[in-house]
C-alpha cells in the first residue's frame, strides 16, 4: 500500500507506516477523536440536521495556532478499524445527516477509499473531503468517484508566511494546484432542493491577525482561477493560550477593521459565499473531542 513509502502529501516524507509514524504524526492506524451531527459548519454543509463530520486525528500542516490542536498536533484519539468506520459512516447517516464531512483525511486517503469501497453503495448522501489544502493532485486524483464535495483551506499565500506558522513555504503551490483538481472533478457547484451543496468545491479562508494583505491574494487568485467556486470567509480565529511566544502578532483577536477590509475586497472581486460575525472566535465553538460516536 502507499503507505509503505508514504507521498500522500506535499512533505512526501517516504516513511514506511507500518514501522513508524509520519510527519503527519501517525502510522497507518485509523485515528479519530469524534464523530457527531455538527450544526456550526456553512449553511450549504449543515443545512438541515448538521454535517455528519467525522474528525480525523494527526495533520499533515501542524499549524501553531490550529483550533482542533489537541487532535492535529497533540495527537489524541483512538484507533479504529475500516469496518468501523463504515459502521461509523451508516450510523451517521441514520442518525439523519446530511453528508459524510471527513475532517483533516490527507493522511488516511489509502484507508478512506477503503472504506468507502465497503459502504458507498448504502450512503445515499454526499462525501465531503474537508481538509487543510496542502494536497498533491496526485491524491486528489486517488479520489475521482469517491468525493461528492470538496471544502479545502486556502490558508497562507505567502511563502514567508506559510513557512512562519506551518513550515510548509511550498502551501499555496500546492494548494493552488490541488484546488484546481478538485474543481475539475466537481464541476460547477450543484444544491439540492434544500439549499444543500451536494457537487462542488468549497473554498475556506481564515482571516488570521496582521495577514489581511495576504488574504487579499488569495482573492486574488480565486476570482481569476476558480470564479464560480463559493468562498467560506472566515473571522473566528482564536488566540488560544497554547499559542509559542514566538508569534506574539497572533495572540489576539482579528478586528473589525481586518476582516471587513478582506469582505469587502472579496465583494468587489465578485466573490460569492459566506461571512462570520465576530462573535464566532469563541472558544466554545471548538469540538469537545471526548472520542463520542467511535
Amino acid at each position: 500500500m502507499i503507505y509503505e513509502n508514504c507521498r500522500l502529501c506535499p512533505r512526501r516524507c517516504g516513511v514506511n507506516r507500518y514501522e513508524k509514524k509520519g510527519f503527519c504524526g501517525t502510522g497507518t492506524e485509523i485515528l479519530s477523536a469524534k464523530a457527531c451531527l455538527h450544526q456550526w459548519e456553512e449553511p450549504c454543509i449543515s443545512y438541515r440536521n448538521g454535517a455528519g463530520t467525522f474528525f480525523f486525528s494527526g495533520c499533515n500542516l501542524h499549524c501553531c495556532f490550529c483550533q482542533n490542536n489537541a487532535i492535529s498536533n497533540e495527537l489524541f484519539g483512538k484507533a479504529i478499524t475500516y469496518s468501523q468506520l463504515a459502521d461509523i459512516f451508516l450510523s451517521l447517516q441514520e442518525k439523519g445527516a446530511d453528508n459524510i464531512e471527513l475532517v483533516t483525511p490527507t493522511h488516511f486517503v489509502p484507508s478512506i477509499i477503503k472504506t468507502l469501497d465497503l459502504v458507498k453503495h448504502k450512503l445515499r448522501i454526499p462525501i465531503i473531503y474537508n481538509s487543510g489544502g496542502y494536497e498533491l493532485p496526485e491524491t486528489i486524483d486517488l479520489l475521482n468517484s469517491y468525493i461528492d464535495v470538496y471544502m479545502p483551506d486556502i490558508k497562507y499565500f505567502s511563502p514567508k508566511v506559510s513557512a512562519r506558522y506551518a513550515s510548509a513555504p511550498d502551501y499555496f503551490e500546492y494548494a493552488s494546484r490541488s484546488v484546481l483538481a478538485m474543481t475539475r472533478q466537481t464541476g460547477k457547484p450543484v444544491y439540492n432542493a434544500g439549499g444543500g451543496l451536494i457537487k462542488g468545491t468549497l473554498i475556506r479562508h481564515l482571516v488570521l491577525p496582521s495577514n489581511r494583505h495576504d488574504s487579499m491574494k488569495i482573492m486574488d487568485w480565486i476570482s481569476r482561477n476558480v470564479p464560480e467556486s463559493p468562498v467560506s470567509i472566515m473571522n473566528q480565529y482564536t488566540p488560544f493560550d497554547f499559542i509559542d511566544d514566538r508569534f506574539p502578532e497572533l495572540k489576539r483577536r482579528l478586528t473589525k477593521m481586518e476582516y471587513n477590509s478582506v469582505v469587502c475586497y472579496a465583494e468587489k472581486l465578485g466573490i460569492n459565499g459566506y461571512t462570520q460575525q465576530q462573535s464566532s472566535a469563541n472558544e466554545k465553538y471548538v469540538p469537545d473531542f471526548d472520542l463520542s460516536g467511535l
